[in-house]
């Protein structure tokens, strides 16, 4: 009898219909130069083995957290194997914040943490995309440049934030931070970061001296992903699980909200297979975050695709959370 591929415990989530998997290449490291950078940029390419369409892409930014490779290319394979299994080709940095490269290197003032190099990184990709292709077997013509989306976890929220339009002013100087870059069409933000000033606690002003966010100007299509019993960010906020949603309020439309019920910092497990940094470990959930943020870059990028409005019919069947938009 043959398996379906997905894990035995996946449970509900095998009620939000997807289309068939394939088998899939991962290629790395893909090496783009990079003088003005501490580091040469690496990345993960990772996309369907068979079909003679082009590939639409997604950016995939990684988080931060305790492992020693789940921040880098080495990371987030429940993500990238499900999305390039299901028709898209992923292309996933190493961020100069990488835990993999040794969360000790020294940063500018103004860029804390290396926060606006994951944007600056992703720019670099899709200013290089005809080199990606050369480079790795197989992909040669196949990326479909008229469909890009984003899609980052906790700390690689801000590269998402950075490509689709958000402001940042920092509060030290003043400086603002805009750079929106039109051919990202879509992203999606998994339990990113919320509000800045008054939101933030003592420590999240002193881990991130830079942050004065604001989503006025986040026009671009997103979907915002947060878990209702996500207490990870104590460290940064003086809110609850709640502050994890604000890019949807506080951004214009058109934009959309998945709640997750009882789920944590880790959605399920999206940064690893079986890590535990996860204090959700759960196939059910990792299931329905790959399934309902696959649905919904299916139905940005393809103009008519039903993806989506599939996907949130089934989840408002099975219960695990609820789905709000606004235009």
């Amino acid at each position: 009898m043959a398996h379906s591929g997905y894990h035995a415990k996946i449970g509900a989530a095998a009620q939000i219909p997807i289309n068939d998997s394939t088998p899939i290449i991962s290629y790395s490291p893909v090496v783009l130069p990079a003088p003005k950078r501490l580091f040469d940029l690496e990345l993960r390419v990772t996309f369907p083995a068979t079909g003679d369409d082009a590939f639409p892409i997604i950016l995939l930014s990684h988080g931060q957290g305790a492992s020693n490779y789940l921040s880098s290319l080495e990371g987030y394979a429940p993500l990238a194997e499900f999305y390039a299994a299901h028709g898209f080709a992923v292309l996933q940095p190493t961020h100069l914040r990488s835990g993999f490269l040794g969360n000790g290197l020294p940063w500018p003032e103004g860029d804390e943490m290396w926060w606006k190099g994951g944007a600056e990184d992703m720019v670099q990709i899709l200013d290089n995309l005809e080199t990606i292709e050369s480079t790795v077997p197989g992909l040669k013509g196949r990326l479909d440049r008229t469909k890009i989306s984003a899609v980052g976890h906790s700390a690689g929220s801000l590269t998402v934030y950075g490509l689709l339009g958000f402001s940042n002013t920092d509060p030290r100087d003043g400086s603002v931070y805009h750079r929106p870059d039109d051919r990202v069409k879509a992203g999606v933000v998994l339990a990113g970061v919320g509000s800045s000033g008054e939101h933030m606690s003592e420590r999240g002003k002193s881990i991130m001296p830079f942050y004065g966010a604001e989503f006025s100007k986040m026009a671009a299509p997103a979907l915002v992903v947060y878990g209702d019993d996500d207490d990870v960010s104590p460290h940064l906020t003086i809110r609850g699980a709640d502050w994890h949603a604000d890019p949807y309020h506080e951004a214009p439309g058109p934009k959309d909200l998945l709640t997750l019920f009882g789920a944590k910092h880790g959605l399920g497990g999206i940064s690893g297979w079986d890590t535990a940094e996860t204090l959700d470990e759960s196939p059910e959930l990792q299931g329905i975050v790959q399934r309902m943020t696959w649905a919904y870059l299916r139905s940005q990028l393809f103009e008519g695709d039903t993806a989506w409005g599939d996907a949130c019919k089934a989840f408002a069947e099975i219960g695990k959370g609820k789905v709000e938009r606004k235009e």
